[in-house]
């Protein structure tokens, strides 16, 4: 299990409250200490394609206990011209050469957001 997720269920819960938080930034503003990345297959279908997915990602609300089970907001996916599309929030220290200590902490962490077609899975 992961670090972030260990702790009394209230602990747990005000620590996926503040990742959420965290992940709807960058998600929705790429504000924070962030990057947005695209896999190739969905850089090859265009760039009208590529701005659709992001603008897709960032009107996504469609959480449920199904894809979010932590209550993070780290993941979702919808169909766009007939692809399925991916995207996932991951936490990396500010080096990205490891994971996050503390994905609550902006100062120590840099997420990630990947947007991918569901065969780059």
């Amino acid at each position: 299990m992961d670090d972030h997720l260990t702790g009394s269920r209230g602990e747990r819960a005000a620590k996926a409250a503040k990742i959420a938080e965290l992940n709807d930034q960058l998600r929705k503003h790429s504000a924070g200490n962030g990057r947005v990345m695209v896999t190739q297959s969905v850089r090859t279908l265009g760039p009208d394609f590529e701005l659709a997915a992001l603008l897709k990602v960032r009107a996504f609300d469609a959480f449920s206990a199904d894809n979010d089970p932590y209550g993070e907001r780290d993941y979702g996916s919808f169909d766009l011209q007939e692809h399925r599309v991916l995207w996932k929030i991951d936490y990396y220290n500010l080096s990205l050469t490891g994971g996050s200590e503390d994905p609550t902490d902006p100062l120590q962490t840099s997420r990630v957001l990947t947007i991918m077609l569901a065969e780059d899975y």
